[in-house]
């Protein structure tokens, strides 16, 4: 067993149709901080997010346009898209859970939004005050919007394995929902284990369930790291070729409608594993180290990830 001349470990990677590179969404700006309570400073999430693209990242959400009173971390939406340093070739997508965001978006000069739906009618109902239909059709009428601007657009179909108030989601509910958002014009649709109970198995079933209806273009998975499966999650995925993962710096996260969950997958983690398989990412760990430990020294603690807590400084 050796490398081969492209870097590859001989583990059999062709065989199981692994990609050869993968694009990583950065969500640790948005969905990673969503969930904290201590309330970051404007200039310190503008600091992280060009630490961020720094490091070589395609993706970087930067936040969410939602009503401050329900997430009062992002409430200073507006002001740090107007501060960022936009990098040429880097996405910075914000999430615009419903019209009047999309509106506060665009104002800002947003040129990449997502939209979020989810496939439980109770977490939806919770996270959005709307229906699992009521939603869809929010996201029709932004979607229409998005596409007579130009805009590239991302939907997000959240509790697609477990939902913290109903249990199992069934892979047969998400695939009507991939098929709307498709047919709205959504350019990327993320597929999120919301409180981090996916098995690989799972994984599996719900892949197989969608296979023939989300081209792998356009199908990025959302994976929390509640029970550790995480990793051993993204790797199913990527063995059925998928290669656009979302991850957050430092394994921030957590949603505050999602009772237990626990942060989302580590960058640092993610791009370790892939390193170590010859994927390319793009990435600069050192950078990439930095940036986590500069928010982690904010929030005043120190931030989940594994390779992040074992590396020296």
């Amino acid at each position: 067993m050796g490398r081969s001349a492209s870097g590859r470990w001989d583990l059999g990677l062709d065989d199981m149709n692994f990609p050869t590179t993968v694009k990583i969404v950065e969500v640790g700006p948005r969905d990673g901080l969503q969930n904290e309570s201590m309330v970051v400073s404007t200039e310190d999430k503008v600091r992280f997010i060009n630490m961020l693209t720094a490091t070589g990242l395609s993706v970087v959400e930067v936040t969410s346009f939602v009503s401050p009173k329900w997430v009062p971390q992002l409430a200073d939406a507006a002001e740090v898209f107007r501060q960022i340093d936009l990098r040429e070739g880097v996405r910075y997508p914000v999430l615009t859970p419903n019209s009047r965001g999309l509106e506060r978006a665009l104002e800002s000069g947003a040129k990449e939004v997502a939209f979020f739906t989810a496939a439980s009618e109770t977490f939806n109902k919770k996270n959005l005050n709307m229906s699992v239909r009521e939603s869809l059709a929010e996201i029709r009428e932004m979607a229409a919007t998005g596409k007579s601007k130009g805009l590239w657009m991302r939907g997000y179909v959240s509790t697609a394995f477990y939902c913290p108030y109903q249990g199992r989601v069934a892979p047969d509910k998400i695939r009507p929902i991939v098929e709307e958002l498709l047919d709205f014009g959504i350019d990327e649709i993320s597929i999120g284990d919301t409180i981090g109970w996916a098995t690989p198995g799972e994984v599996t079933e719900l892949t197989e369930a969608l296979r023939d209806t989300l081209p792998l273009e356009k199908w990025a998975y959302h994976f929390h790291d509640t029970r550790g499966t995480a990793l051993a999650n993204v790797l199913m995925a990527m063995s059925h070729g998928i290669h656009i993962f979302d991850s957050s710096a430092g394994g921030l996260g957590g949603c505050p409608f999602a009772p237990g969950a626990a942060g989302n997958l580590a960058t640092e983690d993610f791009v370790y594993m892939l390193n170590g398989m010859g994927i390319a990412t793009g990435v600069d760990m050192d950078k990439l180290v930095d940036a986590s430990r500069f928010i982690g020294s904010k929030l005043g603690r120190a931030l989940l990830g594994k390779y992040l807590g074992s590396h020296r400084q």
